[in-house]
């Protein structure tokens, strides 16, 4: 069975020749942290993912994961975890940048270039492909999954931990806590 480096490796793969493809219509560079606010659901295999990120971040760098989980505390203080302005608690607001960006969601790797959206229609950045035609942003479409790995990956993760639906990268990180 494929594991989430596997899924990870792909999904990257297919994002940096997309990112070729799409040359200066993507606009996505750190410290663009327009994606970053408002949190969304992610999958319990990105949270999984998540919550080992954190953990290698604190042996790595603890002064940087204590500030983690302080954004994932005050996120929860305000009770707004899925307010549209909220910024996600991996997010350093200093630097614009992802402080878990090697564990982020597969929503997260895959923003920026066109990705078909469950209805059909193909989704950008709207701060990317400024002036693009239709043909040209469905050039650099983003296939991230062609093999359908993570539904398999996440049902595996369902059915051996007992983990089910949808939540968020302030909730995910949540149990990381009291570390």
């Amino acid at each position: 069975m494929p594991t989430d480096d596997a899924l990870i490796q792909i999904v990257d793969a297919a994002l940096a020749e997309a990112a070729r493809r799409s040359g200066t219509w993507l606009l996505c560079r750190p410290g663009c942290a327009q994606c970053c606010l408002g949190e969304f659901p992610i999958t319990q295999l990105d949270a999984a993912r998540l919550r080992r990120g954190l953990a290698e971040l604190q042996t790595r760098e603890p002064v940087r994961a204590a500030r983690v989980r302080q954004r994932v505390r005050e996120a929860f203080a305000r009770q707004a975890p899925m307010a549209d302005d909220e910024p996600c608690a991996a997010l350093d607001p200093d630097t614009g940048t992802c402080d878990l960006y090697v564990a982020r969601p597969i929503t997260c790797r895959a923003f920026g270039p066109p990705v078909r959206c469950e209805s059909g229609d193909l989704g950008v950045c709207e701060l990317c492909f400024e002036g693009a035609t239709v043909a040209e942003i469905a050039a650099c479409e983003l296939d991230f999954d062609p093999q359908g790995l993570e539904p398999a990956l996440l049902r595996e993760l369902e059915e051996s931990a007992g983990v089910r639906g949808e939540t968020t990268v302030a909730l995910a990180l949540s149990a990381c806590l009291s570390a």
